[in-house]
């Protein structure tokens, strides 16, 4: 399948301030991937990550060093690609998540379908999306909250007055609360933690503790009142079956693990392992947003609000009703850059 690759470097402005425990930002640069087969295109995407040490720069050097091999034709399926390219890309999972979401977009394009229909998938019970409301001052993070009703809240927390936000936040919504701590408790507080939490409307807690911590996840999962979702501990394929006794489900990131092609096979064998299973996004365009809802089909809860939270988002694909994903008419993921 010979193709040409491109490139699109885009900064995507970010309509507040994103703040989590470890970082905080106004402005996300993204890279998007074109694979071009005549008049067809397939689209992929990873932002840059300052945690990871991952830039735009270094994932295009990365993929341009195998233009040859992408470009050359001897792949006929995404996951053809994905393990043709991992030897190069297997210490850049973020440049290898944007060639596989470009190659699935393209091959699916090419079969005339959406790429959940390729993969003979029923979105008829698709989980809702959340919405995501970073830490901030109470009285922001209210208006945050007020600025988009929505029937799901993604709560970032790890500051000294985690709890007082929750209830604050509560008088403001009957809607279904989500934490995520971020890494930044000890075991005894998410402990301690759940029981309040779990008044207050709380689902569940996201990584809790640090990744590392697994005697105090351990006690946690024991413990806590509240399931524990794992995501700082839960990067790669590997990582799964270490999650469990650990955690009650994984969250998933398309650009950590290097793609649809690997994330599918996180979730068949979470199933095997009895974990639940979650999908998040890194402030993506509608071009890594539409990748992430192909897979609605497999998932219990997703992340997937990355469009909601930019104000320049240079792409189109799915769109939102009120927490319910709405595919759009294009074949593929759905995505295309704007004119």
């Amino acid at each position: 399948m010979p193709v040409s690759l491109r490139f699109h470097r885009f900064d995507l402005r970010l309509k507040h301030t994103f703040t989590i425990a470890h970082d905080s930002r106004d402005v996300q640069p993204t890279l998007i991937v074109e694979l071009q087969d005549g008049p067809l295109s397939g689209f992929g995407e990873a932002t840059s990550n300052k945690y990871y040490g991952i830039t735009l720069d270094r994932m295009t050097a990365d993929l341009e060093s195998i233009r040859g091999l992408i470009e050359a034709g001897t792949w006929t399926t995404a996951e053809e690609l994905w393990q043709l390219a991992h030897d190069h890309l297997k210490d850049n999972p973020f440049a290898q998540c944007a060639l596989d979401e470009a190659a699935h977009d393209l091959v699916a394009k090419q079969a005339g379908k959406p790429l959940y229909r390729y993969w003979n998938l029923d979105p008829s019970c698709n989980p809702l999306t959340n919405y995501t409301i970073g830490i901030d001052t109470v009285d922001t993070m209210v208006r945050k909250m007020q600025e988009l009703p929505w029937p799901v809240y993604k709560i970032k927390l790890g500051t000294p007055d985690d709890l007082a936000i929750v209830r604050e936040l509560r008088k403001h919504t009957d809607a279904v609360f989500r934490v995520d701590a971020n890494c930044a408790w000890t075991a005894d507080t998410a402990i301690s933690n759940a029981w309040a939490l779990k008044e207050l409307g709380v689902e569940f807690i996201e990584q809790p503790l640090k990744a590392d911590d697994w005697d105090g996840m351990k006690r946690v999962m024991e413990q806590s009142v509240l399931p524990v979702i794992a995501d700082e501990s839960c990067i790669v394929e590997s990582d799964v079956e270490r999650c469990a006794g650990y955690f009650h489900g994984i969250n998933i990131k398309l650009t950590k693990c290097g793609g649809l092609t690997p994330a599918r096979r996180m979730i068949e064998k979470a199933r095997q392992l009895g974990l639940n299973v979650m999908v998040g996004c890194m402030n993506e365009t509608s071009v890594g947003i539409s990748a992430i809802g192909q897979l609605l089909p497999l998932l219990d809860y997703v992340d997937m609000d990355g469009t909601l939270l930019i104000t320049n988002d240079p792409a189109t694909g799915v769109t939102f009703d009120f927490g319910r994903v709405i595919y759009a008419r294009e074949n593929g993921t759905g995505a295309s850059l704007k004119k």
